[in-house]
């Protein structure tokens, strides 16, 4: 699985929880658990509740995804 792979899509960070895990809110009823991406960590870009943020879901388990950028 690359990169190229994922599906992007757009959401609002609802709750930080324990462990550099994040609960996304993506649409109406649907929530992903996200973690940081590695450059996001690498630079230690800080994303807070209520940050609008991108987020790479696997086509295969769309419950978990990667977050990749955080809008401004």
């Amino acid at each position: 699985m690359s990169k190229e792979d994922l599906i992007e899509l757009q959401g609002v960070v609802v709750e930080v929880l324990a462990g550099g895990n994040y609960k996304v809110k993506v649409g109406e009823n649907h929530e992903v658990l996200a973690r940081l991406n590695g450059k996001m960590r690498q630079y230690r870009i800080r994303v807070i509740g209520g940050d609008r943020v991108t987020v790479g879901v696997s086509p295969y388990d769309l419950k978990r995804g990667l977050i990749t950028y955080r809008a401004k």
